[in-house]
């Protein structure tokens, strides 16, 4: 009789495992996984931006007579950013998202306008310390919008398959709900990083 209840026991636990891959249950695991894994990586490097933005401060302070105002808004703008507490729930809260993202594109700005003034600055255009912390802030730029996008589209990836049919009976069941995705005015403003220049002075 054991021997009868244990293959009674696989073949429900075998037909609970193809029922479950059926309906989409372990596709949900893998898309999630990989939601997850892509938010990490625009944390990261939302966060090495703001670890750069100290020294380009410093380094413009030292510049005489420079704009307190684009300058003090760049560093209003960084504290509003990473004040915001970042947690694995954040990127599931519709509101909390939007309010993380709109610090962010407040600090893009800001970030934006400092670096258009600096090209009034002859010292600065000419310092290499300076310029190398430019082209590390590019390069951060670039990684935000290729985690972004990636990011935007793993989303999207598990939101079609709990929307679709069987998987949103599964999403039903276990409360897959969908997940909430960046959003913007404009959809090309996602795209670009903010323009950076980076003319060298002329040589001597």
């Amino acid at each position: 009789m054991n021997w009868i209840k244990r293959s009674g026991l696989a073949a429900l636990v075998l037909a609970s495992t193809l029922g479950l891959s059926g309906c989409g249950y372990n596709e949900f695991q893998r898309l999630d996984e990989q939601v997850k894994a892509q938010w990490s990586e625009v944390l990261s490097q939302y966060q090495r931006r703001a670890d750069l933005i100290p020294n380009i401060v410093n380094t413009v302070k030292g510049e005489a007579n420079f704009e307190q105002e684009t300058l003090t808004k760049v560093v209003e703008a960084r504290a509003k950013a990473t004040s915001i507490q970042v947690t694995p729930e954040l990127a599931n809260n519709p509101e909390a998202l939007k309010k993380w993202q709109s610090a962010q594109g407040e600090l893009s700005s800001a970030l934006s306008r400092l670096l258009v003034v600096t090209e009034n600055y002859p010292n600065l255009k000419a310092n290499q310390g300076f310029q190398d912390l430019r082209v590390q802030l590019e390069g951060t730029e670039n990684r935000i919008t290729v985690a972004r996008n990636r990011y935007i589209k793993s989303v999207a990836d598990y939101n079609v398959h709990a929307r679709s049919f069987p998987n949103n009976l599964t999403a039903m069941v276990f409360s897959y709900d969908t997940k909430p995705n960046f959003t913007v005015e404009n959809e090309a403003a996602i795209q670009t990083a903010p323009a950076v220049s980076f003319d060298k002075p002329a040589s001597k």
